[in-house]
């Protein structure tokens, strides 16, 4: 009798078959997983950041830039304005700050740097109007590091005999007579001296 409680007893003993080594190895798996995930995160946020300081050295590019122009911009009206009031080309000697007669062609251009491989007749960022050889715009751009500079060369004349004067096929109403071509180049500077901009335009005047 008791042999067969004991018999029944081993038929009823509950069999697992996990094991202390299964588990170790599901918790290492896990533990790798995990520290995999956490390597991709921090791959994505690094390049998050990188994205982002890009993004804003992008534009702070973009605006640097803008603003040199608009102050390049801002120096070509200056300078229409002084050939509006011009009654003579006597200042146009070659000699006068900012003013100069255009150079023949093959000759390097008046406006082309001191500092350029091809060196011309104006230093751009010179201390002053005078070491520049050129005119600071009469205008206060804010923003920049430098104000805006310009010089004038006179071109050439054009005789006109008719009613109407075709300059680079605009038609200008501007009667028979001489008109005085004139170029304005100008040179203007962004939030940092690197952002350059430089502007060039031809104009017209009686005198």
């Amino acid at each position: 009798m008791n042999y067969y409680r004991n018999r029944h007893f081993a038929r009823r003993r509950p069999f697992s078959k996990s094991s202390p080594f299964s588990k170790n190895r599901q918790r290492g798996v896990v533990l790798f997983m995990s520290l995999v995930m956490l390597l991709i995160l921090t791959i994505l946020g690094l390049s998050s950041v990188q994205t982002t300081s890009l993004q804003e050295r992008m534009s702070r590019n973009a605006r640097d830039t803008n603003l040199a122009f608009q102050a390049a911009e801002s120096a070509l009206r200056d300078g229409e304005d002084l050939i509006e009031l011009l009654t003579s080309l006597a200042p146009f000697d070659n000699a006068t700050a900012g003013y100069y007669r255009e150079n023949a062609p093959g000759v390097v251009p008046n406006w082309k740097d001191v500092n350029a491989t091809a060196a011309g007749n104006v230093n751009w960022e010179a201390s002053s109007e005078a070491a520049c050889g050129c005119m600071d715009a009469n205008l206060a751009v804010t923003g920049v590091a430098s104000q805006p500079r310009y010089i004038v060369e006179h071109v050439r004349a054009v005789i006109s005999d008719a009613d109407a004067l075709n300059l680079d096929n605009i038609g200008q109403d501007t009667g028979s007579g001489r008109t005085e071509m004139f170029k304005i180049t100008t040179y203007g500077q962004g939030g940092s001296a690197s952002a350059r901009v430089m502007l060039q335009s031809t104009y017209g005047k009686r005198i």
